[in-house]
């Protein structure tokens, strides 16, 4: 004999096992949260490294301040020393000019001294000094009988002279001085120019 249908089960039984696959599914949800973030020691240690990181990199710019700072203090005393101490090689080559004017000066106190001789002491000395001028670059500027430069020479006078063309240095009343082709001082010249016409009083 055929039985009839059981009767179906109380809702209360499908609403129960709803609730409990609902909090399961929450308490994953929660745990894969907890797990992505990262734990109090971890968040510790990244900390003391950012720590460690910005301290190390405050040294270098400290040290490399420091460098900078002692570079320029070098840079400025070479300077100092380059503008103070220009001189020191022009300076050593002239003591022996020197050595030589006072030797000279001695010798022409003396009254029984020979003229001829100190004649031949003065013009080593003024060899002496020539070389001298010459190795550390300074040139004399005598532009006798050369044409007028105004960039080296400058007229005292103006001569009318037949026998040279016109704007030639006739006479040159002081030397020039050049260094290593920069103007020191001028050549103080009398430069030529062109005879006046002259009139003929018969016309």
């Amino acid at each position: 004999m055929i039985e009839k249908d059981q009767p179906d089960q109380p809702s209360e039984v499908s609403d129960e096992t709803e609730a409990e696959a609902v909090e399961a599914s929450t308490d994953a949800q929660i745990d894969d949260t907890q797990t992505d973030q990262p734990a109090d020691g971890e968040l510790t240690k990244l900390l003391e490294d950012a720590r460690s990181k910005a301290d190390e990199h405050w040294d270098q710019l400290m040290r490399t301040r420091a460098e900078l700072e002692n570079l320029r203090k070098r840079n400025q005393r070479d300077l100092e020393n380059a503008h103070k101490f220009a001189l020191e090689k022009f300076s050593q080559d002239l003591l022996q000019v020197w050595d030589s004017l006072e030797l000279g000066h001695q010798a022409a106190q003396d009254e029984l001294t020979d003229v001829e001789k100190l004649r031949e002491g003065t013009e080593l000395t003024l060899k002496l000094l020539t070389d001298v001028m010459q190795k550390n670059g300074i040139e004399q500027v005598d532009p006798d009988g050369e044409p007028f430069n105004p960039e080296y020479h400058q007229a005292m006078s103006m001569q009318e002279r037949e026998d040279v063309a016109p704007n030639t240095v006739v006479a040159v009343v002081q030397k020039g001085y050049v260094l290593n082709g920069r103007l020191l001082r001028p050549a103080m010249v009398m430069v030529s120019k062109a005879a006046a016409p002259t009139i003929d009083e018969k016309a």
